[in-house]
């Protein structure tokens, strides 16, 4: 909690009391706050203003209202572009053009161009208004197979260097526009509370005004200098993400509430805002936390009283993934009340249609005033004109199209290797073990000194970056790479062996370690001990240590992460952060050239205070009791001769976990799960990522679908005889708790089996414990909603369930089309569930 204390947010952290008090304190006490005007910079063309009026003279509603609608690429066709005239549409994480991930700049041109064409022809929908395409552009084009991969944000805050992200920002937008793109969701501008959240690494920092000096640097990156180059050329359209409070939600809990009063709003979580807006960003994103117990999409005050008029931004407000759905009086379908409240552009992934139709009639029936969605379509028309849609013609033909080097080019991927340098902070260094002569013999240990998508983490080429090899990242170099390459020349000998293995005793061990891959609520945690369950890293260190070997341990996170056990096994300890594609920035610093001079010091500086003990959730700058182990602003260089001392290693007591229940896919794959998809002529294939085929690649298709959040759910379409398994990777025994329990899931049956479907439940090699036939249920669930099945597993004999289980699901059909999400294991049924019988 800030030093800017607030006597409401104090009680509102009191347990009992805050649930009972906050939301009403803070909204019937406080009293507005004074905000300042900070669009200075950025002045409307009377030209533009008189095209959009002839624009919407013209316009019917049902054409403005496509302006609004903003579909994914995974559910979105050409021919319903051609229909609709949708004004933009997006890739999500785990989409890429024809459903190839490691589509070619070539392919994701060809894929704009179509999209383009389809909203310009005029058959169907009677308007000619080009569409802009959308992308998470992250870290550079970071979704895109060869793009260049920069520090992730928690590192460039290290780095202390605005003219850096503006260079990054402006090598973005040249990837961006090489593949056709017109539209960045980025710079994040979150000021992060609690570490725990999922979203920690795409946060500068935790200090508003570090944050406040990159904002306006990144956005006059991506879209250029106003009254210079200000949306020309390979410049995009950028966005600061996400309004706002994102990064102060309770327990850093994705999406969830953030108690804080208007000054705390303001002080805090709006000064990226401020320069990004004087710098004339043209789009702003909703964020999807709420704000002391309302949801920002539906806050009028915030989005259209401070956000548009207040602070004077008269770009346009696009809401996150679904993120519509969460405001009261809202579904997938249907939401007047975020419109009303001041949003623009609604993302609305698959439910698209529907939303349009329903937005249209709420239109022509008053409960959305033809007003509001003349001013929304306004200002979308309006960075769009500025940007130049109507001028730069289909995207393959626009000159910055020309340059398919831009993607992954030498001086980017240059660029990237000076930001790493810049981002590594280090945190140790006894005996000033650093800089390692790089003719010395070496071991490089650990799970992620080979491992690109660790360090590039997140938000790299897939979503959550689970799914990726080094494969996935042609042209980038792991941190082992870059060591090598340079150990090799300057004559050392270097070995490579993730467990620590070695022949001969090496001079000094580099060991990297750090945490999986991760993207936004699928990271959160609820523990700052990193490896607190396994210690693999922690053993592997200590191993080392016992041979008598120098160990220099670089951390890969996310986050400040407790690792006191960590650092007091190395000699030395470096905060890595995510440094992206490229590993060998690494060497620079670490090494020595091949004559034993320092190739590059130290620079980094901690953006985020790092946690002296393991409860400390919410360690920030300016805290009354703050008491860091490493503090803000903290960064060692090779002129220092300090020594860490031994650390305590004392935890805190750990949280009892619920025993009534235990996830299997809620949200993603529990531990030892796989999907495991199977057709009658070729091997099963397994798969824990979002999207997969059967063996032969046409009988059973699995994609992600939305629930509740993100790709929470999984659809199935078989189209011929198969099988999908929720499969154990290890078989595992049922807790005997839930042997008189049941399975429970979320299901919505998209098209009806017309004969031998079967569901059965809790198998081992010999037996299921349930064998259900669809006819029993499916007749509920027609009209292709979700629903919750409730299966009992008590039914037969329960000392059959003392076999292993192989697979807790299984589905067999040959023509069906369902989503499943939410599988686990109950002790007992949740109220609103179908409750199959034993009979069924």
């Amino acid at each position: 909690m800030s030093q800017i204390k607030y006597s409401k947010l104090a009680l509102c952290l009191l347990p009992v009391v805050a649930t009972l008090t906050c939301q009403s304190s803070f909204s019937a006490v406080s009293e507005h706050v004074s905000w300042p005007y900070v669009n200075n910079k950025l002045k409307r063309d009377p030209a533009v203003e008189a095209q959009i009026d002839q624009l919407l003279a013209k316009m019917t509603i049902e054409q403005k209202v496509a302006q609004m609608i903003q579909p994914e690429i995974g559910y979105l066709s050409f021919e319903q572009m051609r229909k609709y005239g949708f004004g933009s549409y997006l890739n999500g994480g785990n989409t890429a053009p024809y459903g190839n991930k490691r589509a070619d700049q070539a392919t994701w041109l060809k894929y704009a161009d179509e999209m383009y064409l389809a909203s310009i022809d005029a058959t169907l929908d009677g308007i000619e208004i080009p569409t802009v395409w959308g992308t998470d552009a992250m870290h550079g084009h970071s979704n895109v197979y060869g793009a260049t991969l920069f520090p992730h944000n928690i590192g460039l805050g290290a780095a202390r260097d605005a003219d850096l992200i503006k260079r990054i920002g402006q090598a973005t937008a040249k990837e961006v526009s090489a593949t056709g793109i017109e539209w960045s969701f980025a710079p994040t501008v979150a000021v992060v509370r609690d570490d725990r959240w999922g979203r920690t690494y795409e946060s500068y920092s935790e200090d508003p005004d570090l944050v406040k000096s990159y904002a306006g640097e990144m956005v006059t990156g991506i879209q250029g200098t106003i009254g210079d180059d200000f949306l020309a050329g390979s410049n995009r359209i950028a966005t600061a993400k996400h309004f706002v409070g994102d990064g102060g939600t309770e327990r850093g809990i994705d999406r969830g509430n953030t108690l804080i009063d208007e000054k705390g709003l303001r002080d805090i979580h709006s000064a990226g805002y401020f320069s990004a807006i004087n710098e004339g960003v043209q789009s702003v994103m909703a964020s999807f936390n709420s704000w002391n117990g309302k949801r920002v999409h539906g806050d009028k005050y915030l989005l259209t009283d401070v956000l548009k008029n207040k602070l004077g931004f008269d770009g346009f407000v696009v809401s996150d993934w679904n993120a519509h759905k969460f405001v009261e009086g809202c579904d997938l379908e249907q939401c007047a009340q975020a419109i009303n409240a001041g949003v623009d552009v609604i993302m609305v992934p698959e439910h698209f249609e529907a939303f349009y139709h329903n937005t249209v009639k709420q239109v022509k029936t008053g409960v959305i005033a033809e007003s509001r969605i003349n001013d929304a379509v306004r200002r979308f028309l309006r960075a769009k004109i500025r940007w130049g849609v109507f001028s730069k013609g289909k995207p393959s033909a626009r000159p910055e199209s020309q340059h398919p080097q831009w993607l992954g080019a030498t001086e980017h991927r240059t660029l990237a290797r000076e930001a790493v340098r810049k981002s590594l902070v280090l945190l140790k260094n006894n005996e000033n073990i650093l800089p390692i002569k790089a003719n010395s013999r070496i071991l490089v240990a650990g799970k992620a000194a080979n491992a690109i998508n660790m360090q590039a983490g997140g938000w790299s080429v897939s979503w959550q970056g689970t799914d990726n090899t080094n494969s996935d990242f042609p042209n980038a170099t792991s941190i082992f790479s870059g060591l090598q390459s340079q150990v090799s020349k300057a004559g050392g000998k270097i070995t490579l062996s993730e467990s620590g293995e070695y022949t001969h005793k090496p001079d000094v061990a580099i060991v990297v370690i750090g945490e999986e891959p991760y993207a936004e609520w699928f990271g959160d945690i609820e523990m700052l001990e990193f490896q607190h369950e396994t210690k693999h890293a922690l053993a592997l260190l200590k191993q080392l240590k016992a041979d008598n070997i120098p160990v220099v341990t670089v951390f890969l996170s996310g986050r400040p992460l407790w690792v006191n056990k960590e650092l007091n096994a190395s000699d030395a300890f470096v905060a890595a952060w995510l440094p992206g594609s490229e590993g060998e920035g690494v060497a620079d610093v670490l090494l020595t050239d091949s004559q034993g001079k320092t190739q590059y010091d130290f620079t980094g500086k901690l953006s985020f205070s790092w946690p002296k003990y393991d409860d400390q959730y919410t360690l920030n700058l300016n805290d009354a009791d703050y008491e860091p182990l490493f503090a803000y602003g903290y960064g060692l260089t090779y002129q220092d001769n300090i020594t860490v001392p031994v650390l305590s290693e004392k935890t805190s007591p750990k949280k009892t976990v619920n025993r009534d229940s235990h996830p299997l896919f809620v949200r993603n794959l529990a531990k030892n799960m796989t999907w495991q998809l199977a057709d009658t002529s070729t091997e099963k294939v397994l798969s824990s990522g979002a999207s997969a085929t059967s063996g032969d690649k046409q009988s059973l298709l699995m994609q992600s679908v939305n629930l509740s959040y993100q790709e929470d759910g999984r659809g199935f379409n078989w189209r011929a005889k198969s099988v999908v398994s929720l499969s154990y990777l290890m078989p595992e025994q049922l807790d005997s708790k839930f042997n008189t329990g049941y399975l429970e899931l979320k299901m919505r049956i998209d098209k009806a089996p017309k004969q031998g479907a079967n569901m059965q439940v809790m198998c081992s090699e010999s037996h299921c414990l349930r064998n259900i036939d669809f006819s029993s249920f499916s007749q509920s669930m027609a009209d292709k909603r979700w629903h919750t099945l409730a299966i009992p597993l008590h039914c037969d004999d329960s000392a059959k369930a003392e076999q292993p289980i192989t697979d807790a699901l299984r589905i067999a059909s040959e023509n069906l089309s369902l989503a499943i999400a939410d599988v686990a294991l109950m002790i007992k049924p949740s109220d609103d569930s179908i409750l199959l019988t034993c009979a069924k």
